[in-house]
């Protein structure tokens, strides 16, 4: 299927919906939130926004906030190991720039598929489809927001990818490595979470993960409309 920039893609049926901070549709998480919020006041403990200029032309899934990642800085992956590993990994592939503690992100944005922090990091598959109006509305932005090249996403772990592949109606299966063109110029990239189980097993290394944003990174670039245009920062 080829689209033409302007047009929206076939997003399963789920109407696109912003972000929304004070969001509360998930009673458990809410209720978790709260409890948390408690002990933790100086936390974020709150919806966690999508993170990057919408202008970029890649966006990088994972599952939910960590306790004392992102539920603690209000930014995915900041703050924890897995966001550690990742961001060495995006500085060495061009898409983040890093400058002691500070981060700044180069061409990608960052979200999960569940914006708040789950109790033992599990979410419901119900809490996964309530939230996934949001994921909709990311993916729509990468494709009407970007400019005319190749974008592509990037999910990190199983349960991400499952959440993204059934908006964009991808049937094949969760497998590291694996990549799909969507439809012409987007294209869906599977990879095992850098969390610090997976890493701690093997299950995933940093050299795994930096050969998964080489691709994407060659991805983007091949474009015709890549060079000397603004890919977002």
């Amino acid at each position: 299927m080829v689209l033409n920039d302007g047009e929206r893609l076939a997003l399963d049926q789920v109407a696109p919906q912003p972000f929304r901070s004070n969001c509360r549709r998930c009673p458990r998480l809410a209720d978790h939130l709260d409890s948390v919020r408690l002990e933790m006041p100086e936390y974020h403990c709150a919806p966690v926004a999508t993170w990057g200029a919408r202008r970029a032309r890649v966006l990088i899934v994972g599952l939910a906030p960590g306790l004392h990642g992102a539920n603690r800085t209000g930014r995915p992956f900041t703050g924890d190991a897995s966001g550690r590993l990742l961001f060495s990994v995006l500085a060495a592939t061009g898409f983040a720039r890093q400058t002691g503690t500070s981060i700044r992100l180069r061409g990608c944005r960052i979200t999960n598929a569940v914006r708040c922090l789950p109790p033992q990091n599990r979410p419901t598959g119900t809490e996964l489809s309530r939230c996934r109006t949001y994921l909709a509305h990311d993916l729509d932005t990468l494709w009407s927001r970007a400019v005319r090249a190749n974008r592509c996403v990037v999910a990190l772990g199983a349960m991400a990818y499952a959440s993204v592949s059934r908006l964009l109606d991808v049937q094949q299966p969760f497998e590291h490595g694996a990549s799909i063109d969507v439809v012409d110029r987007l294209r869906l990239i599977a990879s095992f979470h850098p969390s610090r189980l997976n890493v701690n097993t093997g299950r995933i290394t940093r050299a795994m993960l930096t050969t998964i944003f080489r691709e994407v990174r060659d991805y983007v670039d091949e474009s015709p409309y890549a060079h000397g245009a603004s890919v977002g920062g």
